[in-house]
């Protein structure tokens, strides 16, 4: 009961996205079966102490789960009894107590400029509807840096071509408008006229709206053509894009409202990238490095 009830909070109130809620249900349910298997609580929340989630913390641990994988699941319960408390379903957050394992932080990995330059300017793409949607995907990616669910929800109409902006539709039903290049703009009148779109930015060839998996496939197929990095997806492109932005001397803050991200926290990991680009300039130009 307060499951459902929780699913609907962040779903109507919170207006967490699709895979956030998916997430944070599978999450509950593993905890929910660990503290049914393990203590005789009757499934009464109320007998759910920092001890019991300390336990399951631990557990999952001892499993070889990331701590990063861990500490996401100990965020959904903060989430998930902050909820409970304000609605009057417990007196007492138990996750006050509970402290999160420390976890290495791992650099986002990007493509090298040179790496990228090879994809988009000497890489071959078909003259075809398809070669050209392929490309323009791509190169849309690294130009604004969006995640894959905005670019596939793209519409024609949200194309500003007066003042050469995008407007996508982020996390959280967030809208926001990044800034797109001349050539970017150039290119995206030439494929609408050409193939006489009307709707939908990118479409299969049966002119339904692009799905995930095709958009992944199309991504890995071509990085998979220039760089060995193991993770080839669209969000590898969004890591390039801010990285090449931060090493080119953007504001962070400024790069923070491009990629929609709600904490500057979240822009911050992008630098440290940058600082081991300084660290390699200052060994091969200082006299005494």
């Amino acid at each position: 009961m307060f499951k459902d009830k929780f699913i609907q909070y962040i779903t109507s109130e919170k207006r967490f996205s699709i895979h956030t809620i998916k997430s944070y249900s599978t999450d509950l349910d593993q905890f929910y079966t660990y503290i049914n298997n393990n203590f005789d609580i009757s499934k009464d929340l109320r007998k759910v102490n920092f001890q019991i989630i300390r336990s399951w913390i631990t557990y999952l641990l001892e499993k070889g789960i990331n701590p990063i994988s861990v500490n996401r699941k100990i965020s959904v319960l903060k989430t998930y009894f902050k909820f409970l408390l304000r609605d009057g379903f417990l007196e007492e957050n138990p996750m006050l107590r509970v402290v999160s394992p420390k976890a290495k932080k791992k650099l986002p990995d990007f493509i090298k400029k040179s790496d990228i330059s090879l994809l988009l300017e000497k890489l071959h793409f078909e003259e075809s509807f398809q070669g050209e949607r392929d490309y323009l995907i791509i190169d849309l990616f690294y130009v604004t840096g969006i995640r894959l669910s905005e670019l596939i929800g793209i519409k024609i109409s949200d194309i500003d071509f007066n003042s050469c902006t995008i407007k996508v539709l982020g996390k959280r039903n967030k809208e926001r408008l990044i800034p797109l290049t001349d050539n970017m703009i150039s290119n995206l009148k030439c494929f609408i006229n050409k193939y006489n779109l009307n709707y939908f930015l990118f479409t299969n060839t049966s002119g339904k709206k692009v799905y995930p998996k095709l958009v992944y496939r199309v991504v890995k197929k071509y990085l998979g053509k220039i760089t060995n990095i193991d993770k080839r997806g669209p969000h590898i492109l969004r890591h390039t894009f801010a990285t090449h932005m931060l090493n080119n001397g953007a504001d962070i803050n400024a790069i923070k409202e491009l990629l929609g991200h709600a904490n500057l926290s979240a822009t911050q990991v992008y630098t440290h990238n940058t600082i081991e680009k300084l660290k390699n300039i200052y060994k091969q130009a200082h006299p005494r490095a």
